[in-house]
């Protein structure tokens, strides 16, 4: 599915900025790539991969971590990386609970999150590649 698809699909909106759609396409791996037939709930790798125990939920906790990473990178505040940590934290320590942290996995969407509060901050700063 292209990022354009995926636009129309209400699952993203795209962004100009390279580096954003590349965030973005990474938070919908993690979060939202598939969806459970008859349902509008999606899920992703971070679901799937916290199927696994111990190994699931720190792997994909690093990739999050590349993400707030990634964001620290176009100067958002502190009081925001705050918060994107914030969520991966929460992502990975509740994740981590056998089955019903991939339940939790499907509803919270810790990078779709993250990738959201990146866009919101280069909105209020004006930066055109914000959309």
């Amino acid at each position: 599915m292209s990022a354009l698809q995926r636009a129309h699909d209400g699952v993203l909106e795209q962004s100009s900025d390279p580096g954003i759609r590349e965030l973005d396409d990474l938070a919908w791996l993690l979060d939202a790539r598939w969806r459970i037939p008859g349902t509008g709930i999606r899920f992703g790798a971070d679901a799937v991969a916290g199927l696994i125990p111990g190994i699931g939920d720190a792997a994909t906790g690093l990739i999050s971590a590349y993400i707030v990473l990634r964001a620290a990178r176009h100067d958002v505040p502190k009081h925001v990386l705050a918060r994107m940590v914030g969520n991966v934290v929460v992502d990975t320590v509740v994740g981590s609970v056998p089955v019903l942290g991939s339940v939790f996995d499907l509803f919270f969407k810790a990078n779709r999150r993250n990738v959201r509060l990146l866009r919101q901050h280069l909105e209020k700063t004006g930066r055109p590649h914000a959309r």
